[in-house]
């Protein structure tokens, strides 16, 4: 061996900023359970999300559920939402301030008088010129009557100046209000090509992440605002289009490791009408949310009460499908045992992901490895 001390420490001493740079830019997958889908409300409506589980019950005993599985009529009597999003955007619209300022303020006393779905948060009109001060005012009101952690979904994001910006207002906030430093987080929404690919060729979702300086905790994929300003033909906009799954391919690659999390957009096709449109629109919902979990997507948006059902169902049936490989894979990789498949530690780490989110989603309840031993080896 001919290289000495003081050769290693030569190159150490050169990949030091790397190595700090790789360890605060890809921390790893965030640890924690991911809700399986976020739902949208508008503001004037939150009323309402009491009431999701009901309506979703009786939508599946009016029109012949075509998943029967009485885990999932638990679940919906249970914790029929997971995550809720009070809109304030496109579902709420353009009201003068007066009557937003008002909604603001019941939506915060709503939410904070409970009981309240286990993640929430709100989504503020976007940083544009027209809609930009409404989009502050809004967030300084709720904050002011809401005291708890929320999410803040930040939409129609064009470029890396915008989230800059709103990294700089969490900072104002936390201190007008005696928040702790950090305390405001938010997600961004692709919902434009330019939030994809910039002006000058680049790959703007990679430069969102690092703008939003650790900030930033989830990617959400705006279904219909991305694909009209792609040009895509209404009656072809979908979340399953070559233009959605380009622009989901690149958030997925700028969002791995850096504990950012994916969430799919949705599908317009809503289960109302007969009972024919109705199971026509679960089948389609159900095959949609079953592709976005095979590539990755482990949450999507739900807009109507009767979606809560074929999203249980194609969840569920994704993870109970794949539970007893995965399983046996790991088992196998942790004790050392021959096997056809030569799993390696990245997969171990995949694989123990795999079940962890089977737990959270409460597709099963026992893998065969305890909660602790599976966070360990992810």
């Amino acid at each position: 061996m001919r290289l000495s001390d003081h050769d290693y420490d030569e190159i150490d001493r050169r990949l030091a900023a790397h190595d700090a740079f790789l360890r605060a830019r890809y921390p790893g997958e965030r640890a924690g359970r991911q809700p399986i889908h976020t739902v949208y409300i508008p503001a004037d409506k939150l009323i309402s999300f009491a009431e999701w589980g009901p309506q979703a019950l009786l939508s599946m005993d009016e029109n012949d559920f075509p998943w029967p599985d009485p885990t999932i009529r638990a679940k919906l009597e249970r914790e029929p939402i997971e995550d809720l999003r009070v809109d304030f955007e496109d579902g709420y619209g353009v009201r003068d301030d007066d009557e937003e300022d008002a909604a603001v303020r019941r939506a915060a006393t709503t939410l904070a008088a409970g009981p309240r779905p286990p993640f929430l948060g709100i989504r503020i009109k976007s940083l544009e010129a027209a809609t930009r001060h409404r989009a502050l005012r809004t967030l300084d009101l709720f904050i002011d009557t809401y005291q708890g952690l929320f999410a803040i979904t930040l939409p129609k994001v064009s470029g890396t100046d915008q989230v800059r910006a709103m990294v700089t207002l969490c900072e104002k906030i936390e201190r007008l209000y005696g928040l702790s430093s950090g305390a405001l987080t938010f997600e961004i929404q692709i919902e434009l090509p330019s939030a994809v690919l910039a002006a000058d060729g680049t790959a703007t979702v990679a430069r969102l992440i690092t703008a939003a300086d650790g900030r930033c905790t989830g990617l959400h994929y705006g279904t219909y605002d991305y694909s009209a300003a792609a040009g895509v033909a209404a009656a072809y906009q979908s979340m399953e289009h070559p233009a959605a799954d380009h622009a989901k391919a690149v958030m997925q690659a700028a969002a791995a490791q850096t504990g950012v999390r994916l969430s799919d957009g949705s599908t317009n096709v809503l289960p109302a009408g007969s009972p024919a449109d109705v199971r026509a629109a679960w089948e389609l919902h159900h095959r949609l949310v079953r592709r976005s979990l095979e590539r990755g997507f482990y949450q999507g948006w739900d807009l109507h009460p009767a979606q809560l059902p074929s999203r249980y169902a194609a969840t569920y049936q994704f993870f109970r499908d794949g539970r007893e490989v995965a399983a046996g894979r790991l088992h196998r990789y942790v004790h050392r045992q021959e096997s056809g498949i030569a799993d390696e530690p990245a997969t171990a780490r995949a694989l123990a992901g795999y079940l962890l989110r089977g737990l959270d989603c409460g597709a099963f309840d026992d893998v065969g490895f305890t909660r602790a031993e599976l966070t360990a080896l992810t």
